[in-house]
């Protein structure tokens, strides 16, 4: 018993030292899998004159997947979750086909996205249909509105991890290893959950997501995300702060601050906000946060009815907060309006748009809109044309209008045909790239602030990244410059993206 602990404790090294070499080579091109690889060999071979290869196999862990669809919340839940599941000892792995345990983390706020975890979970069974070993898991929103339900639609799933469940996923698979059938669990999170993430698990090394309120008191009509999320909550701003330091101690080079309704942001406490002032809790955390001088801050979403003009005037006051507003309108039609309960009028929207567009830095504006909401006249689309010509956003994402059982729509009467919707669609997608590609067009010339994040997918001598106006931003340059802040020069707009020359600097090749 002594030697094996002994060698426990030697694997246990092991595991310190692959964390540790995974976050050294987080600016590298080596893959984590391979050092994952390499120190699981080198830990049988360090004590292969006591055990041997199979026992270790029984030691380890099983090796886990994690699949992420839907929001940057689900991204941030995915990194909490591989952050508990590695603390515990287990293995993460970047392929399915490897993997003893593959989870699902599931979107539900389009029906097309909650029809898709169904068909990923026939997908993951039917690659490996003789693995009795494989476990598979739905995790997120569609996890917490279906619960046990999910059984019965795919008895292959072994465990359901609700949205507050986060930071006990690796007991919860520990119970299935142990031979329990059929785990769930949909509770609330507990008193002290940690919303640490090791940066071995972040989706970037250069970009962060930092969650500050999760949930929503909104209750629009059409939404499911009140019932997936639950109730507003806010992280203590302290707290927030702190881990806007840690990150940048780290390296990374910009954060995003996130939540469903990110303006509503209303922590118990206001540690960590003395000193700045503000009109609303909300203003006051940007403000703290800029302080930190981590080098880009952005932030979505931001609800129409909460965000007050001095989120404008902090923006105006720092330069680390970059110059983008995503404020989602939904609709131009007031009556229609009315009926998603979003609390907001057409004019209170275009008095909102009308401080972001007088202020002394130049924004970018997204949005989003849905069309053919149940008792959507042609009148009601034409103020939504309306609105949207009238905005000039840089980017808007457009929905048709889906029935999401348990919202209070879903007993509206659906008058508007597929058909229709599609047409609508269409036409307001036409309206809006006509207003785009001027938009875009007049960045041309001018020298945009862009962190290099990756090589281009379509160039191998280009690097693709985002400004602070949040715009793709492309240019020639050197896989050496990854992770830097550089200035490009525009000099084409595309589609949906923006080509420019690097500026020079000394010492840059």
């Amino acid at each position: 018993m002594m030697i094996l602990l002994k060698d426990m404790r030697s694997l246990s090294f092991f595991w310190d030292f692959r964390n540790d070499a995974i976050l050294l080579a987080r600016n590298g091109r080596i893959k984590r899998d391979q050092i994952q690889q390499k120190c699981r060999y080198r830990a049988r071979e360090m004590i292969s004159d006591r055990l041997s290869a199979r026992s270790i196999d029984c030691i380890m862990k099983p090796r886990v997947y994690i699949e992420t669809l839907g929001c940057q919340m689900n991204v941030a839940d995915t990194e909490r979750a591989a952050t508990n599941l590695r603390a515990s000892g287990y293995d993460l792995c970047d392929s399915e086909s490897e993997a003893d345990v593959v989870l699902l983390n599931t979107c539900s706020v389009r029906e097309k996205a909650e029809q898709k975890v169904f068909t990923r979970i026939g997908e993951v069974r039917a690659a490996r249909p003789n693995d009795r070993r494989l476990k598979v898991g739905v995790m997120g929103c569609v996890a917490q509105l279906e619960g046990a339900s999910i059984f019965r639609q795919a008895p292959s799933v072994d465990l359901i991890i609700g949205t507050r469940a986060t930071d006990r996923v690796a007991a919860l698979i520990d119970r299935v290893r142990d031979g329990e059938r059929k785990v769930i669990d949909l509770d609330e999170r507990g008193q002290h959950d940690s919303w640490e993430v090791s940066p071995v698990e972040r989706h970037s090394p250069h970009v962060a997501f930092i969650p500050i309120i999760e949930g929503c008191n909104k209750f629009c009509s059409f939404c499911i995300v009140p019932y997936s999320r639950g109730r507003e909550k806010s992280r203590p701003a302290a707290e927030i702060v702190e881990e806007a330091h840690r990150l940048k101690n780290l390296g990374y080079k910009e954060i995003h601050l996130i939540g469903q309704n990110v303006n509503s942001y209303r922590p118990g406490v206001e540690d960590g906000l003395e000193g700045f002032r503000g009109a609303t809790l909300f203003s006051r955390l940007l403000r703290a946060v800029a302080a930190t001088e981590m080098p880009r801050i952005k932030f979505t979403t931001s609800f129409p009815r909460d965000f007050h003009p001095d989120i404008i005037t902090a923006i105006e006051e720092n330069a680390n907060l970059c110059d983008w507003i995503h404020l989602p309108v939904q609709s131009g039609s007031d009556r229609i309006l009315k009926l998603m309960r979003r609390g907001h009028t057409r004019a209170d929207y275009l008095k909102r748009i009308e401080r972001i567009r007088a202020s002394t830095r130049k924004l970018a504006l997204t949005s989003d809109v849905i069309v053919g909401f149940p008792g959507e006249t042609e009148e009601d689309f034409r103020e939504t044309l309306s609105l949207v010509q009238q905005c000039d956003y840089d980017s808007l994402y457009i929905f048709k209008y889906s029935k999401r059982r348990g919202t209070p729509a879903a007993s509206f009467t659906d008058t508007v045909s597929e058909d229709e919707k599609k047409a609508r669609f269409l036409e307001l997608e036409e309206v809006h790239r006509k207003a785009q590609r001027e938009v875009y067009r007049s960045y041309i010339g001018r020298k945009l602030s862009v962190l290099a994040e990756r090589k281009s997918s379509r160039s191998e001598s280009d690097l693709s990244g985002h400004s602070t106006c949040h715009k793709v931003v492309n240019f020639t340059g050197s896989s050496k410059l990854e992770g830097e802040i550089v200035d490009v020069v525009v000099t084409e707009a595309k589609r949906n993206s923006l080509y420019g020359d690097l500026v020079e600097r000394a010492g840059v090749a």
